[in-house]
């Protein structure tokens, strides 16, 4: 009995696979030969694909947000680090034409010092310059200390600027050629015109307005002619003599009419002084 009922049961799983092969073979054939799937394939591929878009319109659009937002938070980090490039360019920008142009004016210096063959070159740096005395006086950093003394004439550039008007331990007061001071940069200087002749004179003042030193007690009749040389006499014991003042600019008359007036334009830049040359003589330095 047990047996009967075991090979029914084989046949029927037997039967079962012979029916299911049947059909898809008979769904193949049917499949094959319809230009059109059946009715409710059709209806079931419709509803998939419905489904299918259904999911995937908010998949798209959650993916899309998420790469905007990610490109955006890249985009912000990138011009946050572009910003602090640019920032740092600009700042190299600045420090470079900084060391270039005090890289120049060292040059500019050690070609000056480089000519002072009978004195002593001590360079000094400007530490102060206040705006209600800035064509008057700047102060330096070099003292007693380093040997400076009261009237010693200081250069910058390519000519004198002015000389020390009050000495301290560590730094020195210079009075430069544009201050207006009457009592200020009165010394003698000369001109040697193209003849070899000189034209002895004194520093009278400065004109502001065009930058120019002016030069009066002239009553000699020698010709003076614009670009002569102009450079310190060393009469009267306040300047020594030979240091390079400037040129020439244009020659007049006082406002009494009574002798030449000569404008000079001057060698250094006065209203630019960064770096300064302190001239000692070499007999003082033995002193």
């Amino acid at each position: 009995m047990n047996k009967f009922f075991s090979n029914r049961r084989l046949v029927i799983i037997i039967v079962g696979l012979i029916v299911s092969f049947g059909l898809m073979s008979f769904s193949v054939v049917v499949r094959n030969n319809r230009a059109t799937p059946p009715m409710i394939q059709q209806f079931g591929n419709d509803v998939v694909g419905l489904g299918n878009r259904l999911v995937a319109l908010p998949v798209a659009g959650v993916k899309n947000s998420v790469s905007s937002i990610s490109n955006l938070l890249n985009t912000y980090q990138e011009n946050n680090r572009l910003k602090k490039q640019v920032q740092q360019l600009a700042q190299t920008k600045v420090r470079d034409q900084a060391l270039t142009g005090e890289n120049q004016k060292l040059k500019t210096q050690l070609k000056l010092n480089n000519t002072l063959t009978d004195y002593d070159a001590l360079t000094a740096t400007v530490i102060a310059r206040t705006p209600s005395s800035w064509q008057d006086q700047v102060v330096i950093d070099k003292g007693s200390a380093a040997g400076i003394k009261k009237n010693m004439p200081v250069l910058s550039g390519k000519g004198l600027v002015g000389r020390i008007a009050e000495v301290n331990r560590t730094n020195s007061k210079v009075e430069l050629l544009s201050n207006t001071n009457e009592a200020a940069n009165r010394f003698a200087v000369q001109i040697t015109n193209k003849s070899g002749e000189t034209v002895n004179g004194i520093i009278s003042g400065y004109n502001n307005d065009k930058n120019q030193i002016e030069m009066g007690n002239i009553t000699t009749k020698k010709k003076i002619e614009k670009g002569d040389r102009v450079s310190t006499s060393g009469l009267g014991g306040v300047m020594p003599a030979g240091l390079y003042i400037g040129t020439v600019a244009a020659t007049g008359h006082d406002d009494y009419g009574l002798a030449s007036k000569i404008m000079i334009n001057p060698a250094a830049d006065v209203s630019s002084v960064s770096f300064v040359t302190v001239a000692i003589r070499q007999a003082q330095t033995t002193e």
